[in-house]
């Protein structure tokens, strides 16, 4: 029997058509969409098919859109994993598929993190840029001489990918001064994983706090603390600390490198978390294979593969 983890991916990994082929092919996709567009008051289900691709983009929409594609895709594969993560808003996907959090809940409390995480700076004042081929440490040293505001990590997404937030200015500074081999700013209008969404994760906490969350079937690696939980008081306070701190994702999935994990399965839209993990786990001890489960036919291919 396969030792089974769950990747869910985030914000980036939307495109317009995502999660059609579902709708096309499955009553519960339909039901599903259906119940999301009544939750939210509007037609989500429009924006993942049709688009246009610049309101899909806007966060308040990106949140609700992945989640239900990854629940989806997780409620039609059927394969009970071991353990699971996943990559910012991600992690509420994970909770979903893991019963520590409804569906419903999670669908208003990721439209609502959007929105607050919009809302938290001003647009045009935040950034945030990929730096690619220099360590942590290397970097986390060019971000200590910034003088022009607060930038710091925001995603360790692996051994050479790093992305850095805070005020336009002062990551712009930061790249003069760190000097990579690559980089490039990046397409969002606000600076995600930074203290300066601290107001957003207050807001977000009270609806947190609000919310009902169980124990979790299998334990879930948090972005914030690169370590597996078991618990739903966890999970809340997991989320919450999330919104302003960095996603630790290579530290996480080095966690799961330890659990002799044989398959790993990307559930939702895109590519993204497979193609970081090829690079993490180059190294590892334990031989593994990986899926992506993004439509009907990805899904039942990776159904015949471990029937």
């Amino acid at each position: 029997m396969s030792r089974i983890a769950y990747l869910f991916p985030g914000q980036g990994s939307q495109v317009v058509g995502m999660g059609k082929g579902f709708h096309d092919r499955s009553d519960l996709a339909r039901k599903i969409f259906a119940q999301a567009d009544e939750i939210l008051g509007y037609k989500i289900s429009r924006l993942c098919f049709e688009g246009p691709e610049e309101e899909l983009k806007l966060t308040r929409n990106t949140q609700p859109a992945l989640l239900i594609v990854s629940h989806i895709a997780a409620s039609l594969f059927e394969r009970a994993p071991v353990i699971a993560a996943g990559h910012s808003l991600g992690e509420y996907s994970a909770l979903v598929a893991a019963g520590a959090l409804r569906f419903e809940d999670a669908v208003l409390l990721v439209h609502k993190r959007g929105r607050y995480m919009q809302e938290a700076v001003p647009i045009g004042q935040g950034a945030m840029a990929a730096v690619l081929g220099m360590s942590y440490e290397d970097l986390g040293r060019a971000l200590a001489q910034v003088t022009t505001g607060v930038v710091q990590i925001a995603n360790w997404n692996s051994q050479d990918q790093i992305v850095i937030a805070g005020h336009k200015e002062a990551v712009e500074e930061a790249l003069k001064i760190a000097r990579p081999p690559r980089a490039m700013m990046l397409p969002v209008s606000a600076p995600f994983h930074s203290a300066l969404m601290k107001s957003a994760e207050e807001r977000l906490a009270v609806d947190l706090d609000r919310t009902e969350f169980k124990d979790p079937r299998y334990p879930i690696v948090t972005n914030v603390d690169a370590r597996a939980i078991r618990t739903g008081p966890e999970a809340r306070d997991a989320l919450k600390r999330q919104v302003s701190r960095p996603v630790l994702w290579f530290e996480s999935m080095e966690v799961l490198g330890r659990e002799s994990i044989d398959l790993f399965v990307e559930l939702g839209s895109g590519k993204v978390l497979t193609g970081l993990l090829k690079r993490i786990g180059r190294g590892w001890p334990h031989s593994f294979t990986m899926l992506g489960i993004e439509d009907a036919e990805s899904l039942e291919k990776a159904k015949g593969l471990i029937a």
